[in-house]
């Protein structure tokens, strides 16, 4: 089960909606082994595509410099989709390269709704989640 503040699922829709039509893409970074959401890190979707997302290499590798430096690791790798469900494609289940990481989709498809869904991807297996949304910290 993904558990997330209020806060961290405002700012998770807020940046799908306003990258849309194009994907939105991100990671929630928490304390080391954790499993806690705590600092959101948008970042800037390289392919600048509506169907396809990608992190820029330099932007990742500055990312993967702080999470080090911070001991942290990404909690959660999220990424919009903004003409289908909020379902791993099979792109995004090939890329998945974190097993401890909570992979969020939320579906921009709908203009008044959102769709926000949690899977765990591990060896090509996608697992969907519960997500619990707390007021205050996690």
């Amino acid at each position: 089960m993904l558990t997330l503040s209020q806060a961290t699922y405002d700012a998770l829709v807020a940046h799908a909606r306003r990258d849309h039509p194009d994907e939105a893409c991100g990671v929630v970074a928490g304390p080391e082994g954790s499993d806690r959401p705590v600092r959101v890190v948008e970042m800037l979707n390289a392919a600048r595509s509506p169907t396809f997302y990608e992190f820029d290499s330099s932007d990742l590798l500055q990312l993967y410099k702080q999470l080090d430096a911070n001991d942290e690791e990404p909690v959660i790798v999220y990424h919009s989709h903004t003409a289908t469900e909020a379902y791993p494609s099979r792109t995004d289940i090939a890329y998945a390269s974190e097993p401890n990481a909570h992979y969020v989709l939320v579906s921009t498809r709908e203009p008044d709704s959102v769709e926000f869904r949690s899977f765990r991807i591990i060896d090509g297996v996608v697992t969907e989640e519960d997500v619990t949304v707390v007021d205050g910290d996690v």
